[in-house]
């Protein structure tokens, strides 16, 4: 299994507005069930107001590289991306699952 997690913050110095952001955050919890290649699927936003804190974590899994490409290629995830870009900077670490 490869893990896949992305940490996601809101763009500095931009405004915040709850309608947008609560759109972005319900589709980005919901996608995971949506793409054939993901097996697991967790999204959850940050609990503690801390200096180096991210607004949100993305947790998935997957089979093996070929599957994080497919579903890093996915249409539904490509559109996702080009809705979050404006709003949301994140940082990824892709690793094999002990």
């Amino acid at each position: 299994m490869l893990r896949h997690i992305v940490l996601f913050r809101r763009n500095p110095g931009g405004r915040p507005d709850h309608d947008k952001e609560q759109a972005l955050t319900a589709r980005m919890a919901g996608l995971g069930s949506q793409i054939p290649a993901v097996r697991k699927w967790f999204f959850a936003p940050n609990e503690l107001q801390r200096a180096i804190s991210w607004d949100y974590v993305l947790e998935a899994e997957v089979d093996d590289a070929q599957a994080l490409d497919a579903y890093l290629f996915h249409p539904l995830h490509q559109a996702l991306v080009a809705d979050l870009k404006p709003y949301f900077e994140w940082a990824a670490v892709d690793y094999t699952a002990p």
